[in-house]
């Protein structure tokens, strides 16, 4: 009976988030019946089958007022006045063909669609929100929608948060919850405090409980992470409003028409069905479910060709591109990093600089850098003779990645850090003896193509000690001279966007055929530039030493010399220069901020799918830009010669 109270108890809790939300974590974690070891996947299913998937259902639609809803409109009522008018008059033949007309197509306009939305929500399941959970023991990753209260998750540097979460120990982190509140500033939250669904991490990396899932959660539907895709274009509009102006037009044609019949003295009724046929006929009635169509059928070409559209005015805005600002890494390069032979410090040996550089990477986190490094090590045996105590992740603001070390056999504490050398540099101690060759050996490795880690640790008296530097390259893709030459053949412009040092970024751009006119991103900074830096940023061939916040800066002022931008990211900084974009990017291996903030995501590395990608869209408007140009044309065709029929033949005989 108690256990039966309990569980009753503990159902009540988990169906209401806000009070949830108010436990403190000990208690929490016992009405969920979990601990920091997770579920196991058995007890994770049942759950799943009880409390239902981590996501928020659209509202459905009745199928029969979805279908009644295409005889409703200007058009539509045209067409069942003509019909009316068909049987009054007795004309039982016509009355039959417009009103096979009228359904026909009403039902194509309604299984396109449906189709067409069954395609779509097919594409943008291919781009769910992951989320790395705990279940046997084992961390997996799992799609979002699978996650169940009592989970324990890892959310770290550019996740969103997938569903409502208590922090369990660990450092603090700071989350973006402008989305859900509002405020614009990122706010601190430590462990015991509740992070909620749809909020972005912007800093630091942590474990938590799942709480609530899917519309128990604290903002419940309005809380929808997947972007609207019936959203109109541009080019849409156009054609529309194209075709109402035709039938303003058909329409005065026809006031003059029965105003001349009536003159002549002729069957109004009768004129006025003819009329109204022909008009009708010669109406664009199919144009948008074509146009919807048509672009549906593009979006799934796009897929596969490796971009997945988010909504379906993403393909029209990718064919408008003529400046694409191309991230270096993995998109020009091979994002498989390299290293080559340290620069150490006089009296460190080379294995201990990638030793403690090692200690400050790690494996399950898929970092390219901290992959780089750990291969790099003669024998990972060699980490087991130390405990990592605590991992401060790597984050945009401080540029390192720090720990703090056990020594398992004389159980002395020290801490261990790697990032950019000049971060690097300023904790140390011996800085000021060593600061000249290090910025030698940077430049040197810069001259080469080279990128610099700095390694540092502290010494017994606790104080930082700079160890060395370690080189790491990354080459280019086998295929990004001949796609960057395509591209200009097409009319796009590529801009290398990097934030790599003006040396590195120069090498590079002259490896892959860029060109040497590279703009260092620092001069970006300034709130008004001239006539002459907006030129220069216009003609460059790439930027360097780039910040999440430049690229922002790069979109506003190409924009405003009448470009129509594309811009590539993968960071969760990188959102808001998506969003500014005309045609925002996100590439594969992205966050999950950067691709809800993207037009189109990209499934595999590479320039060329990019490039792949516009050419498609252009085939896709180029087909809806001459069904458009052939409908009007068809159009006033068929209404000048009605009316000229009608006017110089006299009689409408019907």
């Amino acid at each position: 009976m108690q256990n039966k109270e309990k569980k009753q108890t503990s159902q009540k809790y988990i169906e209401n988030g806000k009070e949830l939300a108010s436990l403190p974590l000990n208690v929490l974690q016992k009405h969920l019946r979990t601990s920091a070891k997770g579920l196991s996947q058995n007890e994770a299913h049942r759950r799943l089958s009880t409390y239902g998937y981590n996501e928020f259902s659209n509202k459905k639609v009745n199928p029969l007022l979805k279908f009644l809803s295409y005889f409703w409109g200007p058009i539509p009522w045209m067409i069942e006045i003509a019909t009316v008018l068909s049987g009054v008059l007795h004309h039982w033949p016509e009355f039959s063909t417009i009103f096979v007309l009228l359904l026909a197509n009403a039902t194509i306009g309604y299984l396109e669609e449906h189709s067409a939305s069954k395609a779509i929500d097919a594409l943008k399941a291919q781009l769910a929100i992951k989320a790395k959970v705990l279940r046997d023991g084992k961390w997996i990753t799992r799609a979002a929608r699978e996650l169940v209260p009592g989970d324990i998750v890892r959310i770290r540097l550019g996740d969103i948060v997938p569903a409502d979460i208590k922090l369990l120990d660990g450092d603090s982190i700071e989350c973006d919850e402008s989305a859900l509140t509002g405020e614009s500033l990122p706010v601190t939250r430590s462990a015991g405090a509740s992070v909620y669904s749809g909020s972005i991490i912007r800093q630091g990396e942590i474990d938590a409980v799942v709480y609530a899932t899917g519309h128990n959660t604290y903002f419940g539907k309005t809380a929808e992470l997947v972007i609207n895709t019936k959203s109109v274009s541009h080019f849409q509009r156009s054609v529309l409003q194209i075709g109402r102006y035709l039938i303003l037009l058909a329409l005065a044609l026809v006031v003059i028409i029965i105003g001349v019949s009536v003159a002549r003295d002729e069957s109004l009724l009768s004129t006025l069905q003819f009329v109204l046929i022909l008009t009708i006929a010669a109406i664009p009635v199919a144009m948008p479910t074509v146009l919807s169509v048509t672009m549906a059928v593009g979006a799934r070409l796009l897929a596969k060709k490796g971009a997945i559209v988010s909504r379906l005015v993403a393909i029209e805005e990718l064919a408008g591109v003529d400046v694409l600002c191309s991230d270096k890494t993995g998109t020009l390069t091979k994002n498989e990093l390299t290293l080559g032979d340290p620069f150490t410090r006089h009296g460190v040996a080379s294995d201990d600089v990638v030793l403690y550089a090692s200690l400050a990477s790690r494996k399950e986190d898929n970092d390219t850098i901290d992959l780089a490094v750990l291969r790099a090590l003669k024998d990972e045996r060699v980490l087991n003779n130390y405990k990592v105590e605590k991992f401060q992740p790597f984050d945009p603001v401080r540029k390192r990645t720090e720990v703090v070390v056990k020594n398992i056999h004389d159980h002395s504490e020290f801490k261990s850090a790697k990032g950019a050398p000049q971060v690097i540099l300023s904790l140390c101690a011996n800085a000021e003896s060593i600061t000249a060759s290090v910025n030698k050996a940077v430049d040197a490795f810069a001259e080469r193509g080279f990128r610099s880690l700095g390694v540092a640790k502290t010494d017994s008296h606790g104080q930082w000690q700079f160890l060395g530097i370690l080189p790491l390259f990354d080459p280019p893709r086998d295929d990004a001279r001949a796609t960057i030459e395509s591209a200009r053949s097409m009319g796009v412009s590529i801009k290398m966007v990097t934030g790599d040092s003006l040396a590195i970024a120069k090498e590079m751009a002259k490896n892959l055929g860029l060109g040497s006119s590279i703009v260092d991103a620092a001069n970006l900074d300034k709130n008004k530039a001239t006539n002459e830096e907006v030129a220069e940023i216009e003609e460059a061939d790439g930027f360097a030493q780039v910040f999440p916040e430049h690229k922002y800066r790069i979109i506003s002022l190409l924009q405003k010399r009448g470009h129509y931008v594309g811009m590539t990211g993968d960071g969760v900084n990188d959102a808001p220069a998506l969003k500014k974009a005309n045609c925002g990017i996100a590439v594969s291996q992205a966050t999950d901020a950067a691709r809800e903030a993207a037009s189109i995501t990209l499934t595999s590395p590479g320039l060329s799918v990019i490039i792949d990608a516009i050419k498609e869209s252009r085939k896709i408007v180029e087909r809806m830009n001459s069904y458009a140009i052939y409908r009007i044309a068809e159009t006033l065709r068929v209404l000048v010669f009605v009316t000229l029929a009608i006017l110089v033949f006299k009689r409408v005989r019907y």
